[in-house]
């Protein structure tokens, strides 16, 4: 049993030493896998190739499978499936040097100084490293040979002058020239500058002796410039110092002066002074004086308030003594009026209750008042609503009516019109006499070739005017309402007499008939008329 039993402890120890082992080992081979890219280089991690995603090219699958690039962070390379590469992207130094020809045949010496480094971009890094992962101390080389060859190609485009005079030109061009080919192996030029452009005749140092010659020359008169400004200058400085003199001169002489007039004052100022000093003495005394008057003066004023004060207490004591009578006076005043201020208080409660019985009293009376008006309002509400009810079936009435009216209005206007216009014609025939008989007296001349005797011959003259009027009006009446009133009056009249014949016929044939046949015989009559003419039926 012990022996079983320290088996078993044996074997649990055993198992968890090798189960601490085995998560060491896990720990560790983790801890091996966490690769960090430091921030001037990038980790390429590269595993089995993965699968074409929708979009992509046979061409990107070929350049990217299998490949992760990491910047400045961490990443967790796979033990045994996975590897990693580190790829430097730290700027590069190169001096480049080319010997070239011009465009003008002149061979010159170009020394640049460039800066390169791995692009910053997965693609540069991924092109880069497929170049340069085993050998990147090539990449010096290499560039500063493509370098080379760009500066020797744009040099043989250019004159010697225009390469002196725009270096800037020169470089831009460079860098356009290399900057695809560097693409293409993931590098880019962060700066290209030019050092120097020399050559082995002299050419480029000759280009500038006419030019260093001018500028001696000008440096020269500018010398000479110098040394006369200087002269000019030296001079001005001296007759300054000079006039500088003469004022400082001028200056000690008044100086002088008024040392010389102060001092001659001092001496005559001797008895002033003394003469001052008595005043002063004087205005002493009086100030003295001054004040023992005042010094008397208050003890005086001392004396008095002593004797003012004996008064004052006096004068405090009787009116204490006053007011202590006052005060008893005021507090028996006072316990009057409290009483009577109760009694009135008793009665003003009896009052306040008769009042309050009075106001529930009219409060009653008003609720009843209320509820009367209440119901008058209900009352005339109702008769509201009834007269309202009336007026509403009397104008709804009225409404037929006019409408009715309005209809047999426009059934018969045109007869109405007519009937109206006959109506008329008596105010229509006293408009046309209205002028002759405002006339007092009138005197007519017949003319020569007038029938009868003088005053026929006037009254047919004054009858053909008032015809002509007549007719004037009746043609107006017809242009403006389109009635001709002399064939309503013609056919009214032709009709009378018609049915006044038919009657007369009807009444000799048979006594029996009536006044009932004479009626349609009169109205057949006058609708034989109306239907010969244009007269209206009335």
């Amino acid at each position: 049993m012990i022996a079983a039993a320290a088996l078993g402890t044996v074997l649990t120890i055993a198992a968890i030493a090798v189960g601490v082992i085995i998560v060491l080992i896990v720990v560790i081979t983790l801890l091996r896998g966490i690769k960090v890219a430091k921030p001037d280089e990038a980790i390429i991690v590269t595993s089995r190739q993965r699968a074409v995603k929708p979009g992509e090219t046979a061409l990107e699958e070929t350049e990217n499978a299998g490949q992760r690039v990491v910047f400045g962070s961490r990443v967790f390379v796979k033990p045994i499936v996975e590897a990693h590469f580190k790829l430097s992207l730290r700027s590069r130094q190169l001096n480049v040097q080319a010997t070239a020809q011009t465009r003008d045949a002149i061979t010159i010496r170009v020394n640049a100084v460039a800066v390169v480094k791995v692009g910053g971009s997965e693609s540069m890094v991924r092109a880069a490293a497929q170049r340069f992962l085993n050998q990147q101390d090539q990449i010096e080389t290499s560039t500063e040979e493509v370098l080379s060859g760009s500066v020797r190609s744009i040099v043989g485009q250019l004159t010697v002058t225009e390469i002196i005079t725009n270096r800037q030109a020169l470089q831009g061009q460079v860098l356009e020239a290399v900057r695809e080919s560097l693409d293409v192996q993931g590098l880019q030029i962060d700066t290209l500058q030019i050092k120097e452009i020399d050559d082995d005749n002299g050419y480029i140092r000759d280009l500038g002796r006419a030019e260093a010659a001018r500028v001696k020359q000008v440096a020269e008169i500018a010398e000479s410039v110098a040394r006369q400004a200087s002269e000019e200058a030296r001079i001005a400085a001296e007759q300054a110092v000079a006039e500088q003199q003469r004022k400082l001169d001028l200056r000690n002489a008044e100086i002088q002066k008024e040392t010389d007039k102060a001092r001659a004052e001092a001496s005559a100022a001797k008895p002033l002074a003394e003469a001052i000093s008595q005043q002063e003495v004087i205005s002493q005394q009086e100030i003295t004086a001054g004040k023992r008057v005042g010094l008397r003066k208050q003890e005086l004023d001392a004396e008095i308030r002593a004797v003012a004060d004996a008064e004052a207490y006096s004068v405090e004591k009787k009116a204490q003594a006053t007011a202590a009578a006052n005060i008893a006076a005021a507090n028996a005043e006072r316990d009057r009026r409290k009483a009577a201020a109760e009694a009135f208080e008793a009665e003003g409660v009896s009052e306040r209750n008769r009042r309050r019985s009075a106001a529930e009293a009219l409060e009653a009376e008003g609720v009843a008042e209320k509820n009367r008006r209440i119901a008058a309002a209900e009352a005339l509400r109702a008769e509201g609503e009834a007269e309202a009810a009336a007026i509403q079936v009397k104008g709804t009435a009225e409404a037929e009516a006019t409408r009715a009216k309005a209809e047999a209005l426009e059934e018969r206007a045109e007869d109405l019109l007519r009937q109206e216009i006959i109506g008329q014609l008596p105010a229509i025939v006293r408009a046309a006499s209205e002028p002759l008989s405002a006339i007092s007296n009138m005197t007519v001349i017949a003319g020569e070739g007038g029938s009868g005797s003088g005053s026929s011959a006037a009254t047919g003259a004054v009858s053909a005017s008032v015809a002509t009027q007549l007719a004037t009006s009746m043609q107006l009446i017809r242009d403006l309402v389109g009635v001709d009133v002399a064939e309503i009056i013609t056919g009214r009249a032709t009709g009378t007499a018609t049915g006044e014949a038919i009657g007369k016929a009807l009444a000799g044939a048979g006594a029996g008939a009536g006044a009932g046949s004479r009626r349609s015989a009169g109205a057949t009559a006058a609708d034989s008329g109306a239907g010969t003419s244009d007269a209206p039926k009335v």
